[in-house]
């Protein structure tokens, strides 16, 4: 299968490091024109360096906005009007017992996870519909459909991107607009590299018989038995925003190893 981007722009939410920066890089490899986020000038200036290295013919700019909130997002906006493409990859989690998780820490979540998304949909899928074709993607996960004990909100927070995935998918019925979101299971990101480190220095054991013990005690049913790669991620995304993938729209589509216990 080939896929061809080459007249489409894409945007990237969250795009400096782990699976945004590989959406990204697999969206540029198949020819888009994309324009990621990200807080800090720094970490900007080296995600875009590392996606030239990777895809050096492609086109790249990077947009400085904090688009978890609503003022970033009008920034994003300003500054990039249109897009073929809309990939709500911005995300955070936190490892918090229930009962220590006060309202600012759940208000957080949803303005990060959850509203810009929201924010940023509202405004690109009128112009994906007024073309009569865009795709827009909501990174979700696993962790929606299994909510994990140690970090509900986080959980909560991704199941509510599935409602709004699905939910904007039949406002945009029969436009030629697909929206759908993407379920990953655990991904070996920077982030959770640096929090499996702690945990294996925590425990005595190296980093790699860590991630096989968070596997086996914390996604026991998991069909992979491993931490995926961000561009085993990416891979269904560049697949989901492309041409081939007309009839998919509404769907969760799991890319977690198999660890939710469903056929469905």
């Amino acid at each position: 299968m080939f896929i061809d981007l080459s007249d489409k722009t894409a945007i990237v939410t969250g795009a400096t490091g782990g699976i945004g920066l590989a959406i990204a890089k697999g969206l540029a490899r198949a020819g888009a024109t994309v324009v990621i986020t990200g807080r800090d000038q720094e970490r900007l200036d080296a995600a875009l360096a590392r996606l030239r290295d990777a895809a050096p013919a492609r086109k790249f700019r990077g947009v400085l906005a904090d688009v978890a909130t609503a003022a970033g997002c009008k920034q994003l906006i300003a500054a990039q009007p249109q897009a073929d493409i809309l990939i709500n990859n911005l995300g955070i989690y936190a490892v918090r017992d229930f009962f220590e998780i006060d309202d600012d820490q759940w208000e957080e979540m949803f303005q990060v996870n959850v509203l810009s998304g929201i924010r940023l949909s509202r405004h690109y899928a009128q112009g994906m519909r007024e073309r009569g074709w865009g795709r827009i993607q909501f990174i979700s996960s696993e962790s929606a459909l299994n909510i994990p004990a140690e970090m509900v909100h986080y959980g909560v927070s991704k199941a509510a991107l599935q409602g709004v995935s699905r939910g904007l998918a039949k406002v945009l019925a029969g436009t030629g607009v697909t929206v759908n979101s993407i379920l990953p299971g655990p991904t070996r990101t920077e982030g959770v590299a640096t929090f499996l480190a702690s945990m294996a220095e925590a425990r005595g054991v190296s980093t790699t018989e860590m991630e096989a013990l968070f596997i086996k005690e914390n996604r026991p049913s998991s069909l992979l038995q491993r931490f995926a790669d961000p561009d085993e991620i990416a891979n269904l995304c560049v697949y989901a925003a492309s041409p081939q993938a007309s009839a998919t729209t509404g769907a969760a589509l799991r890319v977690e190893g198999g660890i939710v216990e469903s056929i469905a």
